[in-house]
């Protein structure tokens, strides 16, 4: 095997399998807090005892894993083989929690399961509706993402949302710690330490926070030994108004997807993504939410926070994510393995969000600036990110409006965004080659 064909920045390259488990524990560690918190957060609200979150934890890690696999190693026409993470998905979780409280948590998964094949129908007529998602669409979503996820990585940063320590000094020391082990390690090393700089730094901060008194490890002593996820062990229930609601939700993570792959892809090698992609990708997103549904987890979707890994070490390698799907496969058997990952304090993870959530919203600068940023597109951005971001930081903006639209809009503004700019794009005329050329003109006249 030549040496070109094991390096890690390539897409199709096999690098030795101590470089790959390393980089695709990195992207596992980035991603497990966020996979399965949104279940725990439904079976907090539906009031499941402790053994059967343990269980939906456990499902959810495994399904992450072969959902992975699905999108880095195609089956046919579905996946997008890119290194795509998946996860349980943050954006369903209103509709999730509306419809558990209806018809619990049967009727979530068989809405899910449904919706599921509702985005690969959407996926395999992608190509046709590529023409309304140019750079300076998925751009604006890419850039959106980034920016709505940076609260998100503060609120880790100070020890997660509830904390009973919440903003205070040691936590923000225990964040800061990462953060600039990543820095040094990601600016001032060579080799597979900066490739790995995210990864030396989650595990510097856990390290850390043991001495600190941040990580009590009563819950690997009691976790099983091994254990197999059960399909179906809620049952699914069909119901019209919950199937509406989540289809709904799917066409919107579509355009996340959409904006993630395009993410990767620029990030990681500095090209948009094609037809075929994003195809693949999207359909994978449908395929692994159905089976998900089937072992008793929310839909699966790519995960930008390891957009925002790619992007910052610029490794386009798919073997390397797909091994650390195997880790996440492991955990979903080994209940002690995922007990020990979860342990991770919130502002350890807090500390490499910060650059990962940053660097994704960097990726969208880029997709955007792909094309002049002015006259038509800069109305598209501004207006798309004034109303949607705006809007996701000020949620009370609409507080008189149904529930129903409070719960589609009034989240992290990425939905608003992506709308806004899908339309305007649709109906706003092409500039005219004047129009481009002035800017230009006055430009050189003020040099002058």
């Amino acid at each position: 095997m030549n040496q070109n064909n094991k390096s890690v920045y390539d897409l199709d390259g096999i690098p030795p399998l101590s470089s790959a488990s390393l980089l695709g524990l990195q992207h596992i560690l980035a991603m497990f807090a966020g996979n399965v918190a949104p279940l725990i957060i439904v079976a907090n609200a539906m009031g499941l005892p402790m053994e059967q979150k343990t269980f939906l934890i456990q499902c959810a890690m495994f399904m992450a894993g072969v959902a992975t696999l699905i999108q880095t190693y195609p089956i046919g026409p579905i996946g997008a083989r890119l290194p795509i993470v998946m996860g349980t998905s943050f954006g369903f979780l209103p509709a999730a929690i509306s419809i558990s409280a209806k018809y619990g948590l049967a009727g979530v998964l068989g809405a899910s399961f449904v919706g599921g094949f509702f985005e690969m129908i959407i996926g395999a007529f992608l190509k046709p509706l590529r023409k309304y998602f140019p750079p300076v669409v998925t751009g604006t979503v890419v850039l959106s993402i980034g920016l709505s996820l940076l609260p998100v990585g503060v609120k880790y940063f100070a020890g997660g949302v509830g904390a009973k320590d919440f903003g205070s000094p040691s936590n923000l020391l225990l964040g800061s710690i990462v953060l600039i082990t990543i820095l040094f390690f990601k600016q001032f090393t060579r080799g597979i330490t900066s490739m790995s700089s995210i990864l030396i730094g989650l595990i510097v901060g856990y390290i850390v926070a043991i001495p600190m008194g941040k990580i009590d490890f009563s819950p690997v002593v009691n976790a099983k030994l091994i254990s197999f996820p059960t399909p179906l062990k809620y049952g699914m229930t069909f119901h019209l108004d919950a199937i509406l609601a989540m289809l709904l939700m799917y066409v919107l993570t579509a355009v996340e997807t959409v904006g993630d792959i395009s993410g990767i892809t620029i990030g990681g090698a500095n090209r948009e993504a094609t037809d075929k992609e994003l195809s693949g990708g999207v359909m994978a997103d449908g395929f692994g939410s159905a089976i998900a549904a089937l072992f008793n987890v929310l839909p699966n979707t790519s995960f930008s926070q390891n957009v925002g890994i790619v992007a910052l070490t610029g490794i386009m390698n798919r073997f390397t994510v797909a091994v650390g799907a195997m880790f996440l496969i492991v955990a979903g058997l080994f209940p002690k393995v995922g007990a020990l990952v979860a342990l991770m304090p919130q502002s350890v993870l807090g500390g490499a969000s910060i650059v990962m959530f940053s660097m994704i919203a960097i990726s969208g600068i880029n997709l955007i600036t792909k094309e002049p940023l002015q006259g038509r597109n800069s109305i598209i951005v501004a207006v798309a990110i004034g109303l949607g971001f705006g809007l996701g930081s000020v949620p009370e903006a609409i507080a008189h409006f149904p529930e129903s639209v409070k719960m589609i809009f009034g989240g992290s503004g990425m939905v608003v965004t992506g709308t806004i700019a899908l339309v305007l794009n649709i109906i706003l005329p092409e500039d005219s080659e004047e129009e481009l050329v002035q800017p230009k003109v006055k430009l050189a006249a003020k040099a002058q």
